[in-house]
């Protein structure tokens, strides 16, 4: 071992009782986001709110956009992903963008277009898998529903005779209406020994109930308060009702659903509404559905909504300079935050020995040579640096030599946009469980990094 894993388990910064009560508020804010958040339509959500008490107002693509420094904005598209900015006293071509990008959605189970069946006596929906789920968490847990629901509505709503459009309607049903019951150990003896595999297609079938199939769309009416009739679709999560705790003896472990990867989303949102006017780069953050499979969509890293919005802020500044985008992005920084695996006690052999992280060590640096994160020696430099201002330590990440390396938004982003990108994220455990866990220091760290690079230092490009 390195000698920084033989460093005592308490960090100092934890045993200072103000440092303690700042981080544990913060951790705690965090929860609040997380439980109003199942769904990735609900984090855009709990976030446009939380932007909106802060100052921001809502702009929509379709219009033109008038802008001046210091405006607080931000853009939703398709209810999901979400981009804010604080626009900065300089032009972006001068004093460039601080970005921080992260991503709405988890790994979870999604309900089929077509759900509801029986089978020997139960009632069941049939569930997709969304993302990489780590399947045996879901099993036996207290699990309700949530979503979006889109409704049709009334001609008299429209008006004049008009057809009405097709209306997005938020839905949580919020009380346990589902379980994917586990076989018992007694029709499975070997389980333990063997391990379990499970079957997507047959075994995380979920019961809702007793009988015969159930009318879904008559149940959405029921909860939205609307007409059976006007229900044309809808994207529906299971979710896990347990709410969000701080955990461990001393009360130093987050533990919830969901932190990949709104704890970034709730870091990255937290600093933006901090953001003081008068500062000269424009501050942004971009927070995208779909990360968690490829993000090749519309609402995704991989489609031009940032590219857009970047775009018309430098366009649309009152110094508009020439080439303004192109000088704009030349001068930027986007850190990609998402979730890092830190060190597991009883699987400390998964990582290597020298690029471990532990939770309450400080924001972790992820790199990869095959660039599956885009970190570079000239962007790590820039954010470590940044750290050190806040005489915060970071830690590395490398994936061992000999298993694959998971990615992020990170390199999607830099190759559409040429956009200098360090991928960071804080430590934590159970990534792509029911129920993960990280540390409470770490999310006050991170949220106190994040305001740190939306202030006027330069970044020192050469």
């Amino acid at each position: 071992m390195s000698a920084a894993h033989e460093e005592p388990a308490i960090p100092e910064a934890w045993t200072d009782p103000a440092t303690r009560r700042a981080a544990t508020a913060s951790a705690r804010a965090l929860l609040e986001l997380v439980d109003r958040s199942p769904t990735p339509w609900h984090a855009a959500h709990t976030v446009a709110r939380r932007l909106e008490a802060a100052g921001f107002s809502v702009l929509r693509e379709e219009n033109a956009w008038t802008l001046a420094p210091g405006d607080r904005r931000y853009v939703l598209r398709d209810g999901s992903t979400i981009v804010a900015f604080v626009v900065g006293s300089r032009s972006p071509a001068l004093a460039g963008f601080r970005i921080i990008g992260a991503h709405t959605d988890s790994p979870n189970l999604r309900v089929k277009p077509q759900p509801s069946q029986s089978n020997k006596g139960y009632r069941q929906f049939g569930v997709d898998v969304y993302g990489g789920v780590l399947l045996s968490t879901w099993l036996d847990r207290d699990l309700s529903l949530a979503g979006r629901v889109l409704c049709v509505g009334s001609a008299a709503e429209a008006g004049g005779g008009r057809v009405a459009g097709i209306e997005s309607v938020l839905v949580d049903f919020a009380h346990p209406v589902a379980r994917v019951p586990n076989l018992a150990i007694h029709l499975n003896r070997k389980v333990n020994d063997e391990g379990l595999i499970l079957n997507k297609q047959r075994h995380m079938v979920p019961v809702v109930g007793l009988g015969d199939a159930i009318d879904l769309e008559a149940e959405l009416a029921r909860v939205t308060g609307r007409e059976r009739g006007s229900i044309v679709g809808f994207e529906l999560c299971l979710y896990d009702v347990q709410k969000g705790a701080l955990g461990g003896l001393d009360g130093e472990l987050v533990l919830a659903a969901r932190l990949d990867n709104l704890a970034s989303c709730f870091a990255a949102t937290e600093a933006l509404c901090a953001t003081p006017p008068g500062l000269g780069p424009t501050a942004v953050i971009a927070l995208y559905d779909h990360e968690e499979c490829g993000s090749h969509s519309a609402v995704g890293a991989a489609s031009n909504l940032l590219e857009q919005v970047l775009g018309r802020i430098a366009s649309g500044h009152p110094e508009v300079e020439r080439d303004a985008v192109a000088r704009a992005i030349a001068r930027s920084l986007l850190v990609s935050s998402d979730m890092a695996h830190a060190v597991h006690p009883n699987y400390a052999d998964r990582h290597d020995d020298e690029h471990a992280p532990w939770l309450h060590r400080g924001m972790v640096v992820k790199t990869n040579v095959n660039q599956s994160y885009a970190t570079t020696g000239a962007t790590a430099a820039a954010f470590q640096r940044l750290c050190r201002e806040l005489d915060h330590k970071t830690q590395s990440f490398v994936v061992r030599s000999d298993l694959p390396c998971g990615s992020t938004i990170g390199p999607i982003t830099a190759t559409r946009l040429g956009l200098r990108t360090v991928d960071v994220g804080a430590p934590m455990l159970s990534m792509h469980s029911c129920r993960e866990m990280c540390g409470v220091l770490d999310v006050w760290n991170n949220v106190r990094v994040f305001a740190q690079l939306f202030q006027e230092a330069p970044l020192g490009w050469s």
